[in-house]
């Protein structure tokens, strides 16, 4: 029986043994998986680092453009209000010449007739002044064929 303790205790012993070489194994696989992990957590580290960074000059990058937007939208405004003032002195131009044309329109209306009986009063005189020609050129034409015929009636005679 006592053969059967020491073979007992030795089994135990060997047991004990495997037990300690896998634990081993174990935690040396472990500790390397940990110093892997713990590298990558650095780079991770490090990274977020650089993106932190990179956000940060982003976001300062995009309050100035903000800014920049802004000021040129005020910029803008003003040249929107002065467009406006000139749409609205153009559209008031415009209805000055309108007034003007319709303050012409009636001027003519009522100056109708009187512009009717100068036109044809101008007519007349027109014609007087054509009929007069005539008779003037009619009358240089007698005159000059009597002296032409006063010069053959000199010359036969001589």
């Amino acid at each position: 029986m006592q053969i059967i303790l020491y073979l007992s205790i030795a089994v135990i012993a060997i047991a004990f043994l495997i037990l300690v070489i896998y634990l081993s194994k174990t935690l040396k696989s472990l500790q390397v998986t940990l110093d892997s992990v713990s590298k990558t957590l650095v780079g991770l580290e490090k990274q977020l680092d650089g993106v932190t960074r990179e956000t940060t000059e982003l976001l300062h990058k995009t309050n100035a453009l903000a800014e920049d937007i802004q000021h040129k939208s005020e910029n803008l405004n003003s040249v929107v209000v002065a467009v406006k003032d000139v749409g609205d002195t153009v559209r008031s131009f415009n209805g000055s010449i309108q007034k003007v044309t319709a303050s012409v329109n009636n001027q003519f209306e009522e100056n109708k007739d009187k512009i009717a009986a100068v036109v044809q009063w101008s007519q007349i005189f027109l014609e007087m002044k054509d009929k007069w020609k005539m008779r003037r050129q009619n009358e240089k034409s007698i005159v000059e064929g009597e002296q032409v015929l006063q010069k053959k009636r000199i010359r036969g005679r001589n």
